[in-house]
């Protein structure tokens, strides 16, 4: 079994080992080259300590990013190195991190405190692939499983939990039996893991190909974190246009959207209002002001979450209208266009998209139907370049001023004012003709 490893990384192997050290390739991206895919990032351990490494590297960029447990980051001409001392770790009482590490010199004691089977193999490029507790198996069966006991893994580190379900969903592995009952069982751990830190992992669980079936089964472990998703479990929507229940629409919503993480965290929290909206209306089930509800909801979730100003602004905005009819003519596309700009109006029709195909296969050809005209629409009037905001018009804020109008609000008032003109097709977006209106307003007082 070889991997080809980057020139960075057998330097370091060669040139801690040509100073009576050993070193490894070790962790993720020893997993993610046996499965084929390119590693993002690539680690190194030894049995060098931290002083010898530096020592060794004399003449190299080292930072010392993690000096007390053993770690620090090399920068040659391909990247970036990080370079760890074999450890074992003490215990953990904050159920975060280690209170102290103890240093060893053996590879074997260093993957065993690793989280799962898949993360603890080492690799070199002349003894080959270390692999104690089974990982290659584990990858070719598809599992995520712990490093011995699954209970003192999490106990130990509880982010562990969310890990596991973000590579089960990021690989489409399924969880062992063990690793799965633990996780259920110690979900209330997550407590001990700091908002930021969750909000970083359910970004990553949301964008894996897996994410429906973790949804579906994790509903509870996720409602420690988001306890807005518990009253959507089990609730039917009682309507002939809904097959599933609020919940297991949302399931499958993310998991039909696209790869774009503001359009993910908009259908895992697009519905979210539904429980507390919900009536009854000759035998039907309705949700009338979901939307709104919905997306007050997001803004507290997303914020709590640490979740950045801008991906909450784009993520809440799109929670609002999701449910509003997409538009079908060249004039009512400029309208959302101006309102929403392209990104986020292309972003709105995958996320119809994406609700429509959660919902009854029955009548879903002619909602997609309706999504494809408004994208055709869209494409036609970006295409002739038609306008659609302020900056799209033939006169800007001086032609306005030097038209008369004095400086201040009224300026952008008076580009507000052709721009609707312009959009109703009342005039055309051309200099003579928008300033022929603004001179008539001027005159006119």
């Amino acid at each position: 079994m070889t991997i080809s490893l980057p020139e960075g990384v057998q330097y370091l192997i060669r040139k801690l080992e040509q100073n009576g050290g050993e070193a490894y390739a070790v962790g993720g991206c020893v997993r993610d080259a046996l499965r084929g895919a390119a590693p993002n990032d690539w680690d190194l351990c030894t049995s060098a300590t931290p002083g010898q490494i530096l020592d060794i590297l004399q003449g190299e960029k080292v930072l010392e990013t993690g000096l007390k447990h053993g770690t620090v980051t090399v920068l040659l001409p391909d990247g970036a190195y990080e370079v760890t001392t074999y450890r074992v770790d003490g215990t953990y009482s904050d159920g975060r991190h280690p209170d102290q590490v103890t240093f060893t010199n053996q590879i074997t004691d260093d993957l065993a405190r690793r989280d799962f089977t898949i993360n603890a193999m080492a690799y070199h490029p002349s003894r080959g692939l270390v692999d104690p507790f089974g990982g290659v198996q584990d990858l070719q069966d598809g599992l995520i499983q712990t490093v011995g006991d699954a209970d003192k893994r999490f106990d130990e580190d509880s982010l562990r939990i969310l890990r596991g379900l973000r590579f089960a969903s990021t690989l489409g592995f399924d969880l062992s039996e063990a690793c799965s009952a633990s996780i259920h069982r110690n979900r209330n751990l997550l407590v001990r893991v700091s908002k930021e830190r969750i909000q970083v992992e359910l970004s990553k669980l949301l964008l894996g190909d897996g994410v429906k079936k973790i949804l579906v089964q994790y509903h509870d472990v996720l409602s420690q974190v988001i306890p807005s998703i518990e009253p959507m479990v089990g609730f039917a929507q009682r309507n002939v246009h809904h097959c599933f229940d609020v919940w297991e629409h949302t399931a499958h919503a993310v998991a039909w959207a696209s790869k774009d993480l503001i359009v993910r965290w908009t259908m895992l929290l697009h519905d979210m209002g539904k429980p507390c909206c919900f009536s009854m209306t000759e035998g039907n089930g309705h949700f009338y002001g979901h939307a709104g509800e919905s997306a007050n909801i997001a803004r507290t979730v997303l914020a709590d979450l640490r979740m950045d100003h801008n991906t909450i602004q784009k993520v809440v905005q799109l929670v609002e209208v999701h449910d509003l009819p997409l538009p079908q003519t060249d004039k009512a596309v400029k309208r959302w266009l101006n309102r929403l700009g392209k990104e986020q109006f292309l972003r709105l029709t995958q996320v119809h998209r994406a609700d429509i195909l959660a919902q009854a296969p029955h009548y879903q050809q002619k909602k997609l139907d309706a999504v494809d005209r408004s994208l055709h629409c869209m494409e036609k009037v970006i295409r002739e370049g038609q306008c659609f905001s302020i900056r799209d018009l033939a006169v800007d804020g001086r032609d306005i001023l030097a038209a008369g109008v004095p400086a201040g609000p009224g300026v952008g008032r008076m580009l507000q004012h052709l721009l609707e003109l312009v959009i109703d097709q009342v005039l055309d977006n051309n200099r003579e003709c928008l300033l022929r209106e603004v001179n008539n307003h001027v005159k006119g007082g």
